[in-house]
């Protein structure tokens, strides 16, 4: 397990560089194959040899070869996310399609929140990537005889119908409520993604726990830091935008994975 482990943590580091690629340029609606990687200041073409994950941030220093151009941490922090992610499932499904269809899955929803908290938008590369590798493993997976925590070809068609549905009815309710958008289309093919993996009661159950995450973090971090923040500014108080997609990539992957268990303790708190 030791080497199974590694390579996991490698690959994982290494599908993170190239998710750091996505995440930048998808919401700029640009290729993530042309042109290479390049210093947006001077342009240079970053070689090879410093485009090594996580090592190369470290051995530059955090800066561009040839102007000293910052680099963002974000980098190296997408990687190790990914590569611990990666080793995470390797670590509990060991080499299988299991593993693989959880790292994928996971990888893909940090790349949503991630882009979605920085650009207030889900890109489609994203979410119909998502959405064709969740609907077609499913398929895989019966012919394999390994199904794991994800829904089955036909709990995956409804899975993903529910998942769009309730996110678009909630997102209408909300557009009466406030007067305006209230869900953009980017959470409708998010939670197609999600409810086709998790099927349509764990769908259900992602948009509910968002929607805590999303009330939990903000009453205990954005509203106090915005209030103490707008004081320090002498300003008026205003919510910042928090976009739901920030909340729901990270249920779905919790709904994936302890979903079944949270509805089964759910139902007999009910039944006793």
């Amino acid at each position: 397990m030791t080497f199974l482990g590694t390579f996991a943590f490698l690959v994982g580091a290494s599908v993170g560089s190239f998710l750091n690629v996505c995440i930048s340029r998808w919401p700029a609606e640009l290729s993530v194959v042309r042109p290479r990687s390049r210093c947006p200041r001077c342009e240079r073409a970053i070689a090879w040899y410093d485009n090594i994950p996580l090592l190369s941030w470290v051995i530059l220093r955090a800066k561009c070869r040839g102007c000293g151009l910052p680099i963002s941490a974000q980098y190296p922090f997408v990687e190790l996310l990914v590569a611990l992610l990666w080793l995470a499932a390797m670590l509990a499904f060991g080499p299988t399609l299991t593993m693989l269809r959880v790292a994928v899955g996971t990888t893909i929803l940090l790349g949503i929140a991630a882009t979605d908290l920085q650009h207030y938008v889900i890109p489609d590369g994203f979410t119909v990537t998502g959405f064709l590798f969740a609907m077609a493993m499913p398929i895989v997976a019966v012919f394999v005889g390994e199904q794991g925590p994800f829904a089955g070809p036909w709990d995956a068609l409804i899975g993903a119908c529910v998942g769009a549905g309730i996110i678009a009815i909630v997102g209408w309710l909300g557009e009466v409520a406030l007067g305006k958008e209230a869900m953009g289309q980017g959470d409708v093919t998010l939670m197609a993604f999600v409810g086709a993996m998790v099927g349509p009661g764990r769908a259900l159950l992602t948009v509910f726990v968002a929607a805590l995450i999303g009330t939990v973090v903000f009453l205990a971090l954005v509203l106090p830091i915005g209030m103490l923040r707008a004081r320090a500014k002498g300003v008026p108080f205003e919510a910042p935008l928090v976009p739901f997609g920030v909340f729901l990539a990270p249920a779905g992957a919790l709904t994936l994975l302890w979903g079944d268990p949270l509805i089964d303790w759910y139902l007999a708190t009910l039944t006793s």
